[in-house]
């Protein structure tokens, strides 16, 4: 690789948005790990399958939704980027979080939605169920917890 090539590369990076993490005017460095039950690790990963969900091809819906489960977790958000797929109507997107992300996928032919919530910190995960509850009304909630990131040898 060239020198022109780092560079360039640097150059282009600089164009991606960031997250400056700040309290009082001091930088916060810390990883975000979570303590919970004598287990240190990552996240929280809830896998959340909606079936008999309604209006699963309403794309307002689905950004009010997505940003009312984000505040009601406390998470940060950071970007929505929804795509809809003709000519079924369904839904594949992401809310960008500084705590991970919550993305989506619809099948509105099916009634089913699959949303994969992933969050780190502070920040409360299963409070985003009640939200995604009341917005698309499933007849049937399957729900799927894995933490992630825990470090089996404690090497750390």
């Amino acid at each position: 690789m060239t020198q022109d090539t780092v560079v360039t590369f640097i150059e282009t990076q600089s164009d991606w948005p960031t997250h400056h993490q700040e309290k009082d005017g001091q930088t916060i460095t810390q990883d975000h790990f979570i303590q919970r039950d004598g287990i240190e690790y990552a996240g929280t990963h809830l896998i959340l399958d909606l079936w008999g969900a309604s209006n699963l091809d309403n794309l307002t819906l689905m950004e009010d939704a997505m940003k009312a489960a984000v505040a009601a977790a406390d998470a940060t958000l950071l970007h929505i980027h929804l795509h809809h797929f003709t000519p079924n109507y369904g839904i594949s997107g992401v809310a960008v979080l500084a705590e991970s992300h919550i993305s989506v996928h619809t099948w509105p032919e099916r009634s089913f939605a699959a949303f994969d919530i992933f969050m780190c910190g502070a920040a409360k995960p299963e409070k985003t169920i009640p939200v995604l509850k009341e917005a698309f009304k499933p007849t049937q909630l399957n729900v799927n917890e894995m933490l992630r990131g825990i470090n089996t040898t404690n090497n750390t």
